[in-house]
Protein backbone atom coordinates (compact mmCIF):
# COMPACT_ATOMS: atom_id res chain seq x y z
CA UNK A 1 0.00 0.00 0.00
CA UNK A 2 1.13 3.48 -0.40
CA UNK A 3 -0.22 4.90 2.65
CA UNK A 4 1.03 8.37 3.19
CA UNK A 5 3.15 9.89 0.53
CA UNK A 6 6.71 10.40 1.56
CA UNK A 7 9.77 10.71 -0.57
CA UNK A 8 13.45 11.37 -0.70
CA UNK A 9 13.35 13.86 2.14
CA UNK A 10 12.56 11.23 4.74
CA UNK A 11 8.94 10.36 4.20
CA UNK A 12 7.59 6.88 3.73
CA UNK A 13 8.92 5.14 0.65
CA UNK A 14 8.51 1.38 1.08
CA UNK A 15 5.33 0.73 2.94
CA UNK A 16 1.99 1.62 1.34
CA UNK A 17 1.50 5.28 1.43
CA UNK A 18 -1.43 6.36 3.68
CA UNK A 19 -0.74 9.06 1.96
CA UNK A 20 1.36 6.89 -0.10
CA UNK A 21 3.26 3.83 1.20
CA UNK A 22 3.73 0.45 -0.39
CA UNK A 23 3.70 -2.97 1.25
CA UNK A 24 6.54 -5.48 1.09
CA UNK A 25 7.33 -7.79 -1.80
CA UNK A 26 4.72 -7.50 -4.56
CA UNK A 27 2.68 -5.11 -2.43
CA UNK A 28 5.41 -2.49 -2.88
CA UNK A 29 5.03 -2.51 -6.64
CA UNK A 30 2.67 -0.24 -8.54
CA UNK A 31 -0.68 -1.67 -9.55
CA UNK A 32 -3.74 -0.49 -11.44
CA UNK A 33 -6.28 2.20 -10.65
CA UNK A 34 -5.64 4.47 -13.62
CA UNK A 35 -9.24 5.69 -13.76
CA UNK A 36 -9.02 7.30 -10.35
CA UNK A 37 -5.48 8.46 -11.07
CA UNK A 38 -6.80 10.29 -14.13
CA UNK A 39 -9.53 11.84 -12.04
CA UNK A 40 -6.87 13.08 -9.61
CA UNK A 41 -4.96 14.81 -12.38
CA UNK A 42 -8.09 16.38 -13.87
CA UNK A 43 -9.30 17.60 -10.50
CA UNK A 44 -5.91 19.11 -9.77
CA UNK A 45 -5.86 20.85 -13.12
CA UNK A 46 -2.17 20.06 -13.46
CA UNK A 47 -0.02 20.64 -16.47
CA UNK A 48 2.65 18.19 -17.51
CA UNK A 49 5.14 20.12 -15.38
CA UNK A 50 2.99 19.78 -12.27
CA UNK A 51 1.91 23.44 -12.27
CA UNK A 52 -1.74 24.31 -11.58
CA UNK A 53 -3.53 25.03 -14.83
CA UNK A 54 -6.22 27.65 -15.12
CA UNK A 55 -8.98 25.17 -15.91
CA UNK A 56 -9.35 21.50 -16.76
CA UNK A 57 -10.53 21.63 -20.38
CA UNK A 58 -13.80 19.96 -21.25
CA UNK A 59 -13.98 17.72 -24.32
CA UNK A 60 -15.79 20.49 -26.20
CA UNK A 61 -13.25 23.18 -25.39
CA UNK A 62 -9.98 21.25 -25.33
CA UNK A 63 -8.70 23.23 -28.28
CA UNK A 64 -9.32 26.58 -26.61
CA UNK A 65 -6.31 28.38 -25.08
CA UNK A 66 -5.92 28.09 -21.31
CA UNK A 67 -7.07 31.05 -19.27
CA UNK A 68 -4.83 32.77 -16.75
CA UNK A 69 -5.02 31.73 -13.11
CA UNK A 70 -7.16 34.20 -11.19
CA UNK A 71 -5.59 36.09 -8.26
CA UNK A 72 -7.93 34.23 -5.90
CA UNK A 73 -6.42 30.92 -7.02
CA UNK A 74 -2.79 32.05 -6.83
CA UNK A 75 -0.70 30.58 -4.01
CA UNK A 76 2.20 32.58 -2.58
CA UNK A 77 5.57 30.91 -1.90
CA UNK A 78 5.01 31.41 1.83
CA UNK A 79 1.62 29.69 1.69
CA UNK A 80 3.07 26.83 -0.33
CA UNK A 81 5.93 26.34 2.13
CA UNK A 82 3.55 26.37 5.08
CA UNK A 83 1.35 23.76 3.42
CA UNK A 84 4.37 21.60 2.62
CA UNK A 85 5.62 21.76 6.21
CA UNK A 86 2.24 20.77 7.62
CA UNK A 87 1.91 17.94 5.10
CA UNK A 88 5.34 16.51 5.89
CA UNK A 89 4.65 16.82 9.61
CA UNK A 90 1.89 14.22 9.31
CA UNK A 91 3.38 12.14 6.47
CA UNK A 92 6.77 11.42 8.03
CA UNK A 93 5.59 9.75 11.26
CA UNK A 94 2.91 7.85 9.36
CA UNK A 95 5.48 6.59 6.87
CA UNK A 96 7.80 5.43 9.64
CA UNK A 97 4.98 3.51 11.29
CA UNK A 98 3.96 1.93 7.99
CA UNK A 99 7.56 0.96 7.31
CA UNK A 100 7.57 -0.88 10.64
CA UNK A 101 4.29 -2.62 9.88
CA UNK A 102 5.27 -3.82 6.42
CA UNK A 103 8.79 -4.75 7.40
CA UNK A 104 7.05 -6.82 10.06
CA UNK A 105 5.12 -8.67 7.36
CA UNK A 106 8.44 -9.75 5.89
CA UNK A 107 9.82 -10.65 9.31
CA UNK A 108 6.72 -12.59 10.42
CA UNK A 109 6.69 -15.00 7.51
CA UNK A 110 5.61 -17.90 9.74
CA UNK A 111 3.44 -16.04 12.23
CA UNK A 112 -0.11 -15.41 11.01
CA UNK A 113 -1.25 -13.61 14.16
CA UNK A 114 1.64 -11.16 13.98
CA UNK A 115 1.11 -10.57 10.25
CA UNK A 116 -2.59 -9.85 10.80
CA UNK A 117 -1.69 -7.43 13.61
CA UNK A 118 0.72 -5.63 11.28
CA UNK A 119 -2.02 -5.23 8.67
CA UNK A 120 -4.53 -3.93 11.22
CA UNK A 121 -2.02 -1.37 12.47
CA UNK A 122 -1.23 -0.30 8.90
CA UNK A 123 -4.93 0.29 8.21
CA UNK A 124 -5.27 2.30 11.42
CA UNK A 125 -2.26 4.40 10.45
CA UNK A 126 -3.71 5.12 7.02
CA UNK A 127 -7.02 6.24 8.53
CA UNK A 128 -5.28 8.45 11.07
CA UNK A 129 -3.27 10.07 8.27
CA UNK A 130 -6.47 10.68 6.31
CA UNK A 131 -8.10 12.45 9.25
CA UNK A 132 -5.06 14.64 9.78
CA UNK A 133 -4.75 15.43 6.08
CA UNK A 134 -8.36 16.62 5.88
CA UNK A 135 -7.74 18.88 8.87
CA UNK A 136 -4.85 20.71 7.17
CA UNK A 137 -5.27 24.16 5.64
CA UNK A 138 -4.26 23.57 2.02
CA UNK A 139 -4.50 25.58 -1.20
CA UNK A 140 -7.77 24.91 -3.00
CA UNK A 141 -6.26 22.82 -5.80
CA UNK A 142 -4.26 20.72 -3.37
CA UNK A 143 -7.27 20.24 -1.10
CA UNK A 144 -9.18 18.81 -4.07
CA UNK A 145 -6.47 16.23 -4.70
CA UNK A 146 -6.15 15.52 -0.98
CA UNK A 147 -9.82 14.55 -0.84
CA UNK A 148 -9.35 12.16 -3.75
CA UNK A 149 -6.28 10.77 -2.00
CA UNK A 150 -8.32 10.13 1.14
CA UNK A 151 -11.01 8.35 -0.91
CA UNK A 152 -8.41 6.04 -2.46
CA UNK A 153 -6.57 5.55 0.80
CA UNK A 154 -9.74 4.67 2.69
CA UNK A 155 -10.56 2.03 0.08
CA UNK A 156 -7.10 0.57 0.54
CA UNK A 157 -7.45 0.64 4.32
CA UNK A 158 -10.74 -1.26 4.09
CA UNK A 159 -9.08 -3.88 1.91
CA UNK A 160 -6.16 -4.15 4.33
CA UNK A 161 -8.56 -4.62 7.22
CA UNK A 162 -10.46 -7.28 5.27
CA UNK A 163 -7.23 -9.14 4.51
CA UNK A 164 -6.35 -9.19 8.20
CA UNK A 165 -9.82 -10.26 9.31
CA UNK A 166 -10.54 -12.93 6.68
CA UNK A 167 -7.17 -14.65 6.43
CA UNK A 168 -6.95 -17.91 8.35
CA UNK A 169 -3.57 -18.86 6.88
CA UNK A 170 -0.54 -17.05 5.54
CA UNK A 171 -1.18 -18.39 2.07
CA UNK A 172 -4.70 -16.95 2.16
CA UNK A 173 -3.35 -13.63 3.38
CA UNK A 174 -0.85 -13.47 0.52
CA UNK A 175 -3.63 -14.04 -1.99
CA UNK A 176 -4.69 -10.48 -1.20
CA UNK A 177 -1.39 -9.15 -2.54
CA UNK A 178 -2.55 -8.47 -6.14
CA UNK A 179 -5.59 -6.50 -4.93
CA UNK A 180 -3.55 -4.56 -2.39
CA UNK A 181 -0.94 -3.82 -5.02
CA UNK A 182 -3.62 -2.52 -7.38
CA UNK A 183 -5.03 -0.32 -4.61
CA UNK A 184 -1.67 1.42 -4.23
CA UNK A 185 -1.60 3.09 -7.62
CA UNK A 186 -4.36 5.71 -7.15
CA UNK A 187 -2.80 6.72 -3.83
CA UNK A 188 0.65 7.02 -5.37
CA UNK A 189 -0.67 9.15 -8.23
CA UNK A 190 -2.43 11.54 -5.86
CA UNK A 191 0.66 11.81 -3.67
CA UNK A 192 2.79 12.70 -6.70
CA UNK A 193 0.38 15.49 -7.66
CA UNK A 194 0.24 16.88 -4.11
CA UNK A 195 4.02 16.87 -3.77
CA UNK A 196 4.39 18.51 -7.17
CA UNK A 197 1.99 21.28 -6.20
CA UNK A 198 3.96 21.85 -3.00
CA UNK A 199 7.28 21.85 -4.88
CA UNK A 200 8.43 18.77 -2.97
CA UNK A 201 10.57 16.07 -4.59
CA UNK A 202 8.54 13.15 -5.95
CA UNK A 203 8.13 10.08 -3.73
CA UNK A 204 10.40 7.17 -4.39
CA UNK A 205 8.80 3.91 -5.45
CA UNK A 206 10.33 0.48 -5.69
Amino acid sequence: MIPLGMGRDGERTRAPTAAGATPPRAWRRAGAGLVLAGAVLLAAGCTGAGQPAATAPSPASSAAPAQAVSPAQAVSPAQRKAAARSYLAIARPANRRLETDFDGLDDHRGDLAAARADLRDAAATERQFDRRLLALKLPAATETVARLLVTANEARARLTTAAAAASTSLSQLHRYEPRLTAANQPVEEAVRVIRSQMRLPPPETS
